[in-house]
């Protein structure tokens, strides 16, 4: 058995003498998360007996969104209820030093599998199937209502039937304005992305009907911070969901619906940067100003060909902040 009654926990703790020591958490991890010993061979496996589905969780110290994700959607009953019934929950560390198997028999510590696996933000939700391949990341915090709907989702091994974007589509509504938002640095049609300059390109996909897109153009885009940061991009504009004609970095020609698929593109808002013709990075995650900043330095000033880990990036930013006496607060 995977889950424990929080009064075994005692029991099991001296049962399990030879289990991993957990790494610290400044955010309380739900004890109804699995305490394993990290061997993903194993908790697949183990899993997949059970006609469950491993949820790997990736934090860290000092992190809102993480403290969000636990003190709000994860303890609402129906989302404990489902992932109890239906997942294993394994939390890691993103720079935790615990040892860990992978499913291909390497091992490794917490930080180099989070490495291993492309882990850019916190939280980060990784949900595998039984061949420990990922079908579903959540990356950032998604609201109750959106947690709900991407349990089920994997739950119902629904897969192998829809693309999960067009799921979440029709699935998680949202109360948000039909038309899309626009700005006044958005590319104009014709759509050639090729034809940029020196400066590197931001292309943001979002929806209608898409609350966090809103949130997007109604507070981080109007931030001081980030309003001076756009102009180091030219910036293109795209409804995954439309037919609108393009030439891509690549110089394929393409629309926006076939690019996005081709570009995996899941969720809304998703903010995809190139540089040079090739992709670089990509916010794909709730995201408060100070983040979304951070991201737009991180690519604008080319950070991102010296430090490839961009939590360590948004680190030293909020430390130079601090040395210049400057407010630092990751949510506002």
């Amino acid at each position: 058995m995977f889950f424990i009654a929080a009064g075994l926990l005692a029991a099991f703790a001296c049962a399990n003498a030879g289990a991993q020591t957990p790494s610290p958490h400044a955010i309380s991890i739900p004890p109804w998360f699995v305490e394993s010993f990290l061997d993903f061979r194993e908790d697949i496996a183990d899993a997949s007996q059970e006609k469950k589905r491993v949820m790997v969780y990736f934090g860290q110290d000092g992190c809102p969104y993480c403290k969000l994700l636990m003190q709000t959607t994860f303890t609402e009953t129906r989302i404990v209820d489902k992932v109890r019934r239906s997942f294993v929950p394994i939390a890691l560390n993103l720079w935790g030093d615990r040892e860990v198997t992978w499913v291909d028999g390497r091992r490794m510590n917490e930080k180099e599998l989070g490495r291993l696996l492309q882990v850019q933000f916190t939280p980060t939700l990784l949900f595998f199937n039984e061949k420990a391949e990922v079908i579903v990341r959540l990356n950032g915090y998604h609201p109750p209502h959106r947690m709900d709907a991407a349990l089920d989702y994997v739950a119902n091994r629904l897969e192998s039937k829809q693309p999960f974007a067009d799921y979440m589509q029709r699935t998680a509504k949202e109360s948000a304005s039909p038309k899309l938002n626009e700005e006044p640095f958005f590319m104009r049609p014709p759509y050639d992305l090729r034809r940029v300059g020196s400066r590197p390109l931001m292309v943001v996909f979002e929806r209608p009907n898409c609350a966090s897109c809103d949130e997007l153009h109604r507070e981080g885009l109007r931030r001081k911070e980030v309003a001076a940061l756009v102009p180091r991009f030219a910036v293109a504009r795209f409804d995954p969901a439309s037919h609108t004609e393009l030439t891509a970095p690549d110089g394929g020609e393409t629309t926006a619906s076939d690019w996005a698929r081709e570009l995996k593109i899941a969720f809304a808002p998703t903010l995809v940067f190139f540089d040079r013709g090739a992709e670089v990075f990509r916010v794909e995650a709730y995201v408060r100003p100070f983040h979304l900043a951070s991201a737009l330095e991180y690519v604008g000033s080319r950070a991102y060909r010296s430090e490839p880990s961009f939590q360590r990036y948004v680190q030293a930013r909020a430390d130079r902040m601090r040395a210049r006496r400057e407010t630092v607060d990751l949510w506002k």
